[in-house]
């Protein structure tokens, strides 16, 4: 015959808590299977364009750039052939060799006085006699075509 051990209450506590927790975790819930909620829409994130790319130079300043590089070649030329040969260049970027070339000596409330008016072929070989480029362009207009058919300038200081 089997002799039976006593057994702690402890035991028997851990063994009814065991079949237990057996018990109710393999009992299924009676919940009814919801569909999962649609997710949020995420807005699409659209990229920003990239800036314009900046303007690049306008015509009259192009044609600035170009004039006052000539007119201080042509005064600092070394001889009179490579200064004739600056001349012709730069009068291709003029409607006419007579364009009006307008010297402001003075200007005050917004009145200006003008040296006496002369043309655009004067100008440049009076640049080559002098040897001195003593003016800057303040104003240019071009015509239609691109080229320029009125040019101001003014004296440095």
């Amino acid at each position: 015959m089997k002799k039976r051990t006593v057994q702690s209450p402890l035991s028997r506590i851990l063994t009814i808590a065991l079949f237990g927790l057996l018990a109710l975790g393999a009992c299924k819930g009676k919940k009814k299977v919801v569909a999962a909620p649609e997710p949020a829409p995420v807005e699409e994130v659209k990229p920003t364009p990239p800036p314009p790319p900046a303007p690049g130079p306008s015509a009259e300043e192009v044609a600035v750039g170009k004039l006052e590089n000539y007119f201080n070649s042509i005064a600092s030329s070394s001889n009179n052939e490579a200064a004739n040969r600056t001349i012709q260049e730069a009068s291709g970027m003029f409607s006419n060799s007579n364009t009006p070339v307008l010297i402001v000596i003075h200007e005050e409330s917004g009145i200006k006085d003008y040296d006496e008016p002369t043309t655009i072929d004067k100008y440049l070989n009076y640049l080559k006699d002098t040897k001195k480029n003593l003016n800057f362009i303040s104003d240019i207009r071009l015509d239609s075509n691109g080229r320029v058919s009125e040019l101001e300038l003014r004296r440095k200081k």
